[in-house]
């Protein structure tokens, strides 16, 4: 255990430990000469010097203590390697908490994995897909700030939720241990088709056939509207925005404020700094560019939408290739059979923050100040 200061110019306040050593001398006690009838007629002695004096040396003593240990307070006293190394658990959000007891002993020390750590004696965690914090990120950073020589064990359900893509790498050697039986696994949903709002400009709606067709072979119930004009569907639908000339800012606008649009070659907009070829042909020669705007997506083909010019709209691939271009980014795989997600060793281990002692250096503080004021009242009582 090493003793330190965190911030040791505050001991420069030890220079107010003059402060009661001049309170001191200035209250003293005062000698009160008395003349008495029958000494005025002998002649008086001369008076000794004046010694330097101190009185109520204890109540002095305290008030020094106080200032000094103010002064220690500023510096933030601080110890290194005074660490618990007493066994730990923790449990990942899927486990019965009456299992994990019965796993880890009456007495261990038994925690969610979940921001802040809380006992498993209190209310379970929502899933990790409902929290801000992962599973695997929060075992990484129990790890980090467990003192090294500490063992831990680590509970999961048959399927971990709230993993990223990289595996587990901790600074020690961990026993992973599997709780509860594997659940019936529940087909996913899949997501559903892309809904279409396609905009044209009076007379000039030659190219809805192809969105149209493409709609139709996403879903049997095709989630398809288009008309001309201006006007803007709902954010969850997908803007196909055919009107050639300058696009309105309003529909800037809407792409920024978290909305997809795909424009025709003639729409004449700022396209980001960021855009990327996002569908080329066999040849290599760019056929929708694309990328962010604000919270959206802007896409815009590079070809005129007739098939002399862009003969992949006619092919059988079309309605699967602008889906995946329309389509949101499919989020990370978060869930692993945690058998097969067991972590490894040999990370480097991270420095511990020293364990400040400002808390028990109040309390010290506090019960010195009582003790002062106790005897300072008590040296006027006696005064009077």
């Amino acid at each position: 255990m090493t003793p330190l200061l965190l911030a040791p110019l505050g001991l420069a306040a030890l220079a107010a430990l003059v402060i009661p050593l001049l309170i001191h001398l200035r209250r003293r006690t005062e000698e009160i000469p008395v003349d008495f009838a029958a000494l005025r007629w002998l002649d008086p002695l001369p008076r000794p010097r004046r010694k330097l004096r101190f009185d109520e040396w204890l109540l002095l003593a305290l008030r020094l203590l106080l200032i000094a240990l103010l002064a220690l307070l500023l510096a933030r006293p601080a110890v290194l390697g005074w660490d618990d190394d007493s066994a730990r658990v923790i449990a990942a959000p899927g486990v019965d908490p009456a299992a994990a007891r019965a796993v880890a002993g009456a007495e261990a020390d038994l925690r969610w994995i979940a921001p802040g750590f809380p006992g498993i004696d209190g209310a379970p965690p929502p899933p990790p897909a409902q929290v801000s914090a992962q599973t695997a990120s929060l075992i990484r950073q129990f790890d980090a700030e467990l003192p090294p020589g500490a063992p831990l064990t680590i509970l999961v359900p048959p399927v971990l939720d709230g993993v990223d893509a990289e595996r587990l790498r901790l600074t020690r050697k961990v026993t992973w241990q599997i709780a509860g039986s594997p659940a019936p696994e529940a087909t996913p949903a899949p997501p559903p088709s892309p809904a279409l709002a396609v905009r044209y400009a009076q007379g000039q709606g030659a190219p809805l056939r192809f969105f149209r067709a493409a709609a139709a072979a996403w879903s049997d119930t095709p989630r398809f509207e288009a008309a001309a004009g201006a006007a803007l569907p709902p954010r969850g639908q997908v803007l196909v925005w055919l009107t050639p000339g300058p696009v309105p800012q309003a529909v800037t606008d809407w792409i920024s404020a978290g909305g997809t649009a795909v424009l025709g070659t003639t729409a004449d907009i700022a396209m980001p700094a960021a855009s990327a070829p996002l569908w080329s042909d066999a040849a290599g020669n760019v056929l929708v560019e694309g990328g962010p705007l604000g919270a959206g997506r802007v896409l815009r083909f590079a070809r005129p939408l007739v098939p002399s010019a862009m003969p992949e709209l006619l092919s059988p691939d079309f309605a699967a290739t602008l889906r995946d271009l329309v389509s949101p980014p499919a989020p990370p795989p978060a869930r692993v059979a945690a058998a097969t997600f067991a972590p490894t060793s040999g990370a480097a281990p991270y420095a511990l923050l020293p364990r400040d002692l400002a808390p028990w250096l109040a309390v010290i503080i506090t019960l010195v100040f009582l003790a002062e004021r106790w005897l300072a009242a008590r040296r006027r009582r006696f005064a009077l």
